[in-house]
């Protein structure tokens, strides 16, 4: 029953671009740019017709309540954490909400999305997670729900001023390999340092379809290059979320990904495509 659900959520060719428009479950003024009118957001994102939006329970109404059978898949967040300030908190969580395979059931969600956090010197954290995918992988298997585990290795945030990923290669494959031995259905992984390194990560997953997050907000020919490198890597898709919501043209850089993640199109015909669409 989960590969039925599973196959709202990849297309027929197995890939996905999910964009994530769930920045502002986390409590940050500065991940609500490009998303303070959500309704608007979310309905210029599914104009163009990415494969999936993750969204939070709360928001998710904005995306199910857009009529037709042509709409994006829901990605339903489950979880909420304080790890993304300059300087972390205190007290760090990262909670799992109440009955999230329920709320996806009654959303009509396609897919869970849930973190594995690795921070420095925090093994709390990274505890918690494991707790919360422990306690969800079972239920979401008893609804056919699929579960997308999210390993996020970050660099100290002190050090690097703020939510920063480590692109360390033996970090983020030994993550996503532990990702897929508590169940993994999909795993939405970080980018390494070197691209070219990407498909020892692949191979760590062991048959279990990544796709890659795109953290920053980087320049309309970096994403480009970086998806069609970690495409050809063995990557099934793409999460973005700042490089869509926060990019002057939202929809047209998400046809412009579209068409690199499934038809394979060169960054050069991409930025073509994104150009046309743009003026």
């Amino acid at each position: 029953m989960t590969k039925h659900r599973l196959n709202r959520f990849l297309a027929a060719d197995g890939k996905c671009f999910d964009v994530a428009i769930d920045h502002g479950f986390f409590n940050e003024p500065g991940f609500l740019s490009g998303i303070e009118d959500m309704r608007a957001a979310v309905a210029t994102v599914a104009a163009a017709q990415p494969d999936a939006v993750q969204l939070s329970p709360g928001m998710a109404r904005h995306l199910q309540a857009i009529p037709g059978k042509e709409k994006p898949s829901l990605v339903l967040r489950t979880d909420v954490a304080n790890i993304y300030a300059k300087e972390l908190p205190h007290y760090l969580f990262s909670q799992i909400i109440e009955s999230a395979v329920e709320q996806a059931v009654q959303l009509d969600a396609a897919c869970l999305c849930i973190n594995l956090l690795l921070i420095p010197d925090q093994p709390e954290i990274h505890a918690q997670c494991v707790s919360n995918i422990a306690r969800l992988k079972p239920e979401a298997d008893a609804a056919g729900m699929p579960l997308m585990i999210e390993p996020l290795v970050m660099q100290d945030n002190a050090k690097a001023g703020g939510y920063m990923v480590n692109g360390d290669l033996s970090l983020i494959r030994t993550l996503v390999r532990q990702a897929v031995e508590m169940g993994a259905d999909v795993i939405k992984a970080d980018p390494t340092d070197t691209v070219a390194d990407y498909h020892k990560v692949v191979e760590a997953a062991s048959g279990i379809p990544i796709l890659v997050r795109g953290g920053g907000k980087v320049s309309d020919v970096e994403i480009l290059q970086r998806t069609k490198d970690l495409m050809d890597q063995g990557a099934m898709g793409i999460v973005y979320g700042r490089n869509v919501i926060q990019h002057p043209h939202p929809g047209a850089i998400t046809r412009a990904l579209m068409a690199i993640v499934h038809e394979g199109r060169s960054p050069e015909e991409a930025k073509t495509i994104l150009q046309d669409l743009s003026s």
